[in-house]
């Protein structure tokens, strides 16, 4: 064996063939990974580019050395985010996903060899991590070639690096990611293709583009709802924060939703006004604001940026779902940062960083700092919509690492602009309270909704994000995350469950404003419960209850913020034409989950909805905690 260190791996004879020789590093450090990127070039900028058949050199992506971190740029638009379909599923364990052979029309089995012979013949970086943490992860590697360590800095930043002198003398993965680029073009028309190939007790990822975000961060996600489907448990796709108020009330709330649902910003403090005031919104017809005093914010104090891992010993049949961080660092989109002073906090973490940071899709200059509002253009005057920082969890200030239990369980749905003009299904108020089953509908259904910065996809059509939010990234079958999911919800009696849009409420532009005003006024009533006086059946049944009147810190939210057919520039006609789009997509989502392995409470709540059931029908099936 070249390097005895490889030893200590636990490998089917195939793989261990590929990564013993001598061109193959175990990394010592994140440090050294981070020096590795810019490919020891004293000029601080670096090229990767692999070699193509019938094409030559190729180039991917450029990394540029500045003073707080790697900037890395790629140099296709195409590539600075994820490409929504970029999954298939190699191997013929049950799948609802589209197989390699559907989609290529022959078996992966030659293609991943193929890819094994490629990774062969490169000089590697073989880096063992913990995919989920070292509390309550799983053994994981990545093989990829060399002049793709920013790749593995990412990977060694989202989740936990296994040094090489912390190795134990037996590491026996459970998934392993192979980063092979140059297949994209001789094999792939230039597309992204993830490969998941699932054998026992192994979840291999065949990544063939080097944006880690449908390898590193996604591909993670996948094997993890792998081993937790096996385990009977799942990892929600959520942002977590314990928010303590000026008061002193503290309250934890966990947000699921699609990409661009609000879970990054569900940490963030709440956006002032140059003068401290908070703009809560703008009607778009009349062109008049809502703005209110907010004395003081509340400490908020992170737990989760995206997946939030639900592993079965944690459960402690105590009424609460109880979660823990599925990753080491956060992959944040910063494109709602376009000049400085819109988020301090973020702002002054990624200037004057503890370590050196690694940016994507933003204009670094070697040499000179990577600000956070400089984003890379995909054309002359076009910003690119997906701009990242990796932020390790430990540069995050008062973040908890501790697993916590969920009082309050919310869901993000990206709405438009909803007028008598112009009716669209953007008639969710500041924020709804969920019978339990709705909720669970909620998260079968996973509307991705408009204008979603994170993916490939111009649409603005409704189109679901499929069960959990989570879909996209799990390889398996849906009715198996549903059962998962269903059963959270019947245990966890004493959870209470929102409904919260972001962009607009009805006439209103509102950004990310409803889930901060929310969280603010959530955590002020602390413990105390919405009260059943103080909630009111919504017109559309499924947005369950409505309040009926919201205060936070002395200010009254307009009646038309919470239940939108009183905004005159919406009305009861424009307010039904929504429901009834929001309640056909409903119907055409839930029935794919009609199968014979479906839970049978499952198909009693369903069917309610199938049937025209009312927010009363809903409390019937689990009881509501108000």
């Amino acid at each position: 064996m070249f390097n005895p260190i490889l030893a200590k791996f636990k490998l089917p004879t195939e793989i261990l063939d590929i990564i013993n020789h001598e061109n193959v590093l175990v990394p010592e450090s994140r440090e050294q990974l981070v020096k590795l990127a810019i490919g020891g070039q004293q000029s601080g900028f670096y090229e990767v580019a692999y070699q193509v058949a019938d094409r030559g050199r190729v180039l991917e992506a450029t990394v540029t050395r500045c003073k707080n971190g790697v900037s890395v740029n790629y140099v296709e638009p195409y590539m600075r985010r994820r490409d929504p379909d970029c999954m298939v599923i190699g191997d013929d364990k049950p799948t609802d996903k589209e197989t390699y052979k559907q989609r290529f029309g022959e078996s992966f089995d030659s293609v991943r060899l193929q890819t094994l012979e490629w990774l062969r013949q490169q000089s590697l970086i073989v880096m063992p991590f913990m995919a989920g943490g070292m509390d309550y992860g799983y053994p994981a590697l990545l093989i990829a070639p060399r002049n793709a360590a920013f790749f593995a800095a990412a990977l060694a930043d989202l989740q936990e690096l296994v040094p090489r002198d912390q190795i134990p003398d037996e590491f026996t993965p459970r998934g392993i990611i192979y980063v092979a680029p140059p297949f994209r073009h001789t094999h792939f028309d230039g597309k992204q293709v993830v490969v998941h190939n699932r054998s026992e007790g192994l979840h291999e990822v065949f990544s063939y583009n080097l944006y880690p975000g449908p390898s590193a961060k996604k591909g993670v996600y996948s094997m993890l709802l792998d081993i937790g489907e096996a385990e009977g448990w799942t990892t929600l796709h959520a942002s977590t924060v314990k928010i303590i108020t000026p008061y002193e009330n503290i309250l934890i709330v966990m947000h699921e939703g699609a990409s661009g649902g609000g879970k990054s910003e569900m940490i963030e403090q709440i956006h002032r006004q140059a003068d401290g005031s908070v703009k809560v919104g703008e009607n778009l017809v009349t062109g008049e604001e809502v703005v209110i005093q907010l004395r003081e914010s509340s400490e908020l104090m992170p737990i989760t940026d995206d997946m939030a891992m639900c592993p079965a010993v944690l459960q402690q049949d105590q009424g609460k779902l109880v979660i823990k961080d599925a990753e080491n660092g956060w992959f944040l989109r910063i494109d709602h940062i376009s000049e400085y002073g819109t988020e301090p906090y973020y702002e002054k973490i990624t200037i004057h960083p503890k370590e050196p940071l690694i940016f994507m899709n933003l204009d670094g200059k070697p040499g000179a700092t990577c600000l956070i509002w400089e984003h890379v253009e995909d054309a002359p005057g076009q910003a690119c919509p997906n701009p990242r920082v990796i932020v390790p969890r430990q540069m995050i200030s008062g973040v908890i690492d501790e697993p916590v239990e969920v009082d309050i369980r919310s869901f993000g749905v990206r709405t438009p602009l909803t007028t008598k003009d112009e009716p669209t299904y953007g008639i969710i108020g500041m924020f709804h309270v969920l019978p339990p089953s709705l909720a669970w509908l909620w998260r079968l259904v996973s509307p991705r909704g408009i204008n979603n910065p994170s993916i490939n996809d111009h649409s603005n059509c409704m189109t679901s994000e499929g069960v959990g939010s989570y879909w996209p990234f799990a390889t398996g079958r849906m009715v198996d995350q549903a059962n998962l999911l269903l059963e959270q919800f019947v245990k966890s009696v004493n959870t209470r469950y929102i409904l919260i849009p972001n962009q607009y409420i009805g006439a209103y532009k509102v950004g990310f404003m409803p889930q901060w005003i929310t969280r603010e006024y959530l955590a002020r009533r602390g413990s105390a419960s919405f009260g059943k006086d103080r909630l009111v059946e919504s017109r559309c049944p499924l947005l369950g209850f409505a309040m009926q009147s919201v205060k936070v810190d002395g200010n009254q939210m307009p009646k038309g913020l919470l239940q939108v057919q009183y905004q005159p520039e919406v009305g009861f006609g424009a307010y039904d034409q929504g429901a009834e789009m929001l309640t056909e997509f409903f119907k055409c989502e839930l029935k794919k989950f009609l199968v014979p392995d479906l839970n049978q409470l499952g198909r009693q709540i369903i069917e309610c909805c199938l049937d025209g059931g009312k927010v009363s029908d809903y409390l019937e099936f689990l009881p509501m905690c108000y």
